[in-house]
């Protein structure tokens, strides 16, 4: 009887060993560079990564369906919006880590103020102003602000304002300015519209080249990718634009991160808060940022993205991600009673 009950315990910690080797990692981000990023994390630890990957809404409804029972690690998702959604709907859990405290600046850390933090950005992105060079003045829209200035009236273009993208910008306006400057800067959008909110921000883009509209929101990647591509098409659209970053006078551009956090009941906590860890190295960063011609978030790693060191240098705003996420009901009531659809 003592031996079998050795025999199982040792097969036990056998098990759990075993288990505690794997990691389950529910992904929304798609991105070639990912492969090295995963593959890198396994050749540092020995852990193997099983990944599930898929659209942010989808991932978010399938961790509500699986509930306590879910296999998910870690999560991965782009847009704080979505992030903070996340964390409002209970899927992450806090996490302690001196390692991440130290590495990830704390305005690029999510989650209510006083506790540990619930999520952390590993990559940023900023929303940037493209132009017609034909029809438009870049001085008339080199801030968020002027493009609801009446003077710009017909010449807008923007996705949905319920977009997750422009419900961060809106939440950044609200923690600069306030939710009544912010209001007004809706209802001037709205008013100064070339056409209603619709499409990507690729569309956004090629509208300001066709002509359609003189102005648009657009985040600096969709910019760089048709920047780089070798489309005639792409190429003949890209001459015609011109491309800003806006409030360099002010508070500067608005940045939004893709982010990653540990799922409330992750099996395996300590490999999934050493997998945030491994995000926040310097081998780690590059690629999490290069996979879409992103800046990391760890100011002192440098990248060698030819195609972002052309846009050149810039002044970005320093608002907390995590206020930008708990504005984002403040926003979306703003964006109804303006008729932002």
């Amino acid at each position: 009887m003592l031996k079998l009950s050795l025999l199982t315990a040792a097969l036990l910690a056998v098990s759990a060993g075993a288990q505690a080797q794997e990691l389950n990692i529910y992904s929304a981000r798609h991105y070639q560079t990912d492969e090295l990023l995963y593959k890198g994390f396994t050749d540092q630890t020995g852990i193997k990564i099983n990944r599930i990957e898929a659209g942010d809404a989808a991932l978010v409804e399938r961790l509500k369906s699986e509930g306590a029972k879910s296999p998910a690690d870690v999560i991965l998702m782009v847009d704080a919006a979505r992030l903070w959604r996340a964390e409002s709907d209970g899927l992450f859990q806090p996490v302690k880590s001196k390692v991440l405290a130290e590495r990830i600046p704390a305005n690029l850390q999510g989650g209510e103020p006083g506790q540990d933090p619930q999520w952390f950005g590993f990559s940023t992105r900023a929303r940037v102003i493209v132009y017609n060079k034909a029809t438009v003045n870049p001085a008339d829209v080199d801030t968020y602000e002027k493009l609801a200035d009446p003077k710009n009236k017909g010449k807008v273009c923007t996705r949905s304002g319920s977009h997750p993208y422009m419900l961060s910008l809106l939440g950044s306006l609200i923690e600069r300015n306030g939710e009544a400057a912010a209001e007004k800067w809706a209802k001037g959008m709205v008013a100064n519209m070339a056409r209603n909110p619709q499409g990507g921000d690729t569309d956004q883009i090629k509208g300001v080249a066709s002509g359609e509209c003189g102005v648009a929101l657009t985040n600096n990647y969709y910019y760089v990718r048709m920047a780089r591509s070798d489309k005639p098409e792409d190429k003949a659209a890209i001459a015609k634009i011109g491309f800003l970053w806006p409030d360099q006078a002010g508070q500067g551009v608005h940045m939004n991160v893709a982010g990653g956090a540990v799922a409330r009941h992750a099996p395996h906590k300590e490999a999934a808060v050493k997998f945030l860890e491994y995000l926040a190295s310097d081998k780690a960063q590059n690629y999490f940022a290069a996979g879409n011609n992103e800046w990391p978030a760890v100011r002192s790693v440098k990248t060698d993205n030819a195609a972002l060191e052309a846009l050149g240098t810039f002044k970005a705003e320093t608002v907390s991600i995590g206020a930008i996420g708990r504005n984002q009901v403040t926003a979306q009531k703003i964006l109804d009673r303006t008729g932002y659809r």
